[in-house]
């Protein structure tokens, strides 16, 4: 799915808004809004999703491994149910997501970028 805005002030108390879409009919798209909390460049982002009244906050830390990356994605939900619904809504498209950014990171591996 194409992202079609994005939005996003990267550091501790910005704001990001990045909503998908495969047209420009809002009713098709999906938004995802948050804050940032936590920068650290290069090694840990912290922030807010504001999706769904769930308000979770999902670290994500980078750490260097024999020459390659670790990246650890973790989300806090304020409930299990909000934690059932988050679940049974990214199951279908997070494997997806996860194989296009190790092919962006290739792509700008060989344009050293």
């Amino acid at each position: 799915m194409p992202l079609r805005v994005c939005e996003a002030d990267l550091r501790a108390g910005g704001r990001y808004r990045y909503v998908f879409g495969f047209d420009d009919d809002a009713s098709k798209s999906t938004e995802f809004t948050g804050q940032s909390l936590e920068v650290t460049p290069h090694s840990r982002l912290v922030g807010t999703s504001d999706e769904r009244g769930n308000d979770s906050v999902a670290t994500a830390t980078f750490e260097e491994r024999g020459g390659k990356t670790l990246l650890v994605v973790s989300e806090r939900y304020p409930s299990k149910e909000a934690l059932d619904e988050a679940v049974a809504g990214m199951e279908p498209g997070t494997d997806e997501q996860y194989e296009q950014l190790g092919e962006l990171i290739v792509a700008l591996a060989a344009k050293n970028v």
